[in-house]
């Protein structure tokens, strides 16, 4: 799992996977999940993450949640 954090764009990205991207879902406007070809998640595009990060329906969500827990990243939960 590979993490990147832009501080100017307030924005994570947490690659979950090696495989190649397809495709991307937007789950509202700030999470995004990008799949490959088969529908499996390879990342996930946090915005607006110093305010928090709502972590309900993410794929990986125990694994997001410690990466973002690590980082001191905000988590919100429905």
């Amino acid at each position: 799992m590979n993490y990147r954090h832009d501080t100017d764009a307030d924005a994570v990205y947490i690659r979950l996977s090696e495989a190649k991207y397809a495709y991307g879902e937007e789950l509202d406007p700030e999470r995004r999940v990008d799949y490959a070809a088969d529908g499996t998640p390879v990342g996930v595009e946090l915005l607006c993450v110093s305010t928090g990060v709502d972590v309900t329906d993410l794929p990986d969500r125990d694994s997001i949640t410690r990466v973002l827990s690590e980082h001191k990243i905000p988590i919100l939960t429905s």
